[in-house]
């Protein structure tokens, strides 16, 4: 039996509901979904507060409900990027193609003559990880634009402190 699995990758700091949106889109295109979380390394950076196992945290809460088999895998840099596409298929579980609006993921993978399908993005404007870290910076309300389980997981974390306490200058 032939699975139909594909990769949606991106770095999740924070998880959104612009992220929900796309992989519920992806869930009716596919058997499987890899979730693959970029830059896994980092983390306790204003641009990447969260670790990967927070981030982990907020993927699985919030897919609870999802009515698709995904694995969330956590994906390092390799700083190398003609080396990239082997090594992000050397950490994932075999996959047929790949969903990302991101130009450089989508040219590396057409490169190595992989599908990749760009989904539509939901409300970029605003459901982006620079605008929830700034609400969160500014003290603004950024709980509307991510799931409720990612509110929690943040909250279970001090993840706002932390981000307050990271972005400050001696």
């Amino acid at each position: 039996m032939t699975v139909d699995r594909g990769l949606y990758i991106g770095r999740f700091q924070p998880y959104h509901n612009g992220h929900q949106s796309v992989l519920e889109r992806i869930s009716k295109l596919v058997d499987e979904i890899i979730i693959g979380v970029g830059s896994a390394q980092l983390s306790h950076e204003v641009r990447n507060p969260f670790t990967a196992g927070e981030r982990i945290m907020m993927i699985t809460r919030s897919l609870e409900d999802l009515d698709c088999r995904y694995y969330v895998i956590p994906i390092e840099d390799l700083q190398r990027n003609a080396l990239w596409v082997a090594h992000v298929r050397s950490m994932a579980p075999p996959f047929e193609r790949v969903f990302s609006s991101n130009p450089l993921v989508v040219e590396l993978f057409r490169e190595r003559g992989i599908v990749v399908e760009s989904p539509e993005m939901y409300e970029r404007e605003s459901h982006s990880g620079t605008e929830i870290r700034r609400r969160m910076l500014l003290g603004e309300n950024w709980q509307e634009l991510v799931p409720p389980a990612v509110v929690d997981v943040i909250e279970e974390i001090d993840g706002v402190k932390r981000l307050c306490h990271i972005s400050g200058t001696d």
